[in-house]
């Protein structure tokens, strides 16, 4: 299923072009301002609308662009530049693999640990589930309903309990049953930030002590409904956290889209994946071409 199958997030902005060129057919300021406009209307952030027209208006200027073909066709190329991030958009493919989930409460993060077990399973991989958000109540309960569905074994603590105790526990059976992922859920929201700086913190040297050979990934997930509020938290988690990729979710529903090309631009931030339902299949890889292609599909 391409990224695109269900719904078009970009429909509104692609139609804006079309009216953009055609009340402006100079392609002049007024042309440049009235795509501005429907960038950010499309949740791409001010920066990066910015940056996206200067390009543009370069191109214009010094290729003499006068069509909306030719316009879509540099847009195109200014979006790629922008989102690919070449082997950083791929999720590391050595084993033993340990994920750190990380993101706020509703966002996705649970169902996304389930569809990230459910998609290493289809691969063949050992996979286990650690429980390290003890802070919300029944998360732990949630988790474990998804590694039943999922076939997967979650290990877990009493609410309340030390979350790096459960990642340790977690390293050690992991260990000891040759599992090839383990993907460990976190804490959504402590106190503070300094709270939370302290907790991942020592969750990493639990694991760079207790399991050093294991590959990293920490991947932050955003509601992409959210639209700038994703954003911010991006910035606050890249603060307390060594980010090295994004899951993007609910991209089927009422998102924009325009919150992944800020994320990527911003922050230089890879896309791994993008949800686009509920159902456990419905985790995207993400592929730059494929997405801004799906952009501009008619």
């Amino acid at each position: 299923m391409g990224l695109f199958e269900k719904k078009s997030t970009f429909r509104k902005f692609i139609d804006s072009i079309t009216m953009a060129v055609y009340d402006n057919p100079d392609l002049g300021p007024e042309f440049l301002d009235q795509l501005e406009e429907s960038l950010v209307m499309a949740d791409v952030g001010v920066d990066t609308s910015d940056k996206i027209i200067k390009a543009l208006n370069k191109c214009i200027n010094e290729e003499y662009i006068t069509k909306e073909r030719e316009i879509r066709r540099e847009l195109k190329r200014i979006l790629m530049e922008m989102m690919d991030k070449g082997e950083r958009n791929k999720m590391a493919d050595t084993y033993p693999l340990i994920i750190l989930m990380i993101g706020i409460n509703g966002g996705g993060k649970t169902t996304s640990i389930a569809k990230l077990a459910h998609m290493y399973r289809n691969k063949g991989k050992n996979v286990m589930l650690a429980a390290a958000d003890t802070f919300r109540a029944a998360a732990a309960e949630q988790l474990q309903m998804w590694g039943d569905r999922v076939g997967v074994r979650v290990i877990r603590h009493e609410e309340g309990t030390d979350p790096t105790a459960v990642i340790y526990d977690a390293i050690q059976s992991a260990k000891a049953n040759n599992a090839d992922v383990l993907i460990c859920d976190t804490a959504g929201r402590l106190q503070n930030k300094v709270n939370l700086m302290k907790e991942l913190e020592k969750m990493s040297k639990v694991i760079s002590r207790e399991w050093p050979e294991a590959t990293r990934e920490n991947l932050l997930i955003l509601d992409a409904t959210t639209g700038k509020n994703a954003v911010s938290q991006a910035e606050e988690f890249s603060t307390v956290s060594d980010i090295t990729g994004i899951i993007l979710t609910k991209m089927d529903s009422t998102a924009r889209g325009g919150i992944s090309i800020t994320i990527a631009d911003e922050f230089d931030m890879p896309i791994k994946f993008i949800g686009m339902g509920e159902g456990l299949n419905d985790l995207i890889p993400f592929d730059a071409e494929e997405f801004v292609e799906g952009i501009f599909d008619e």
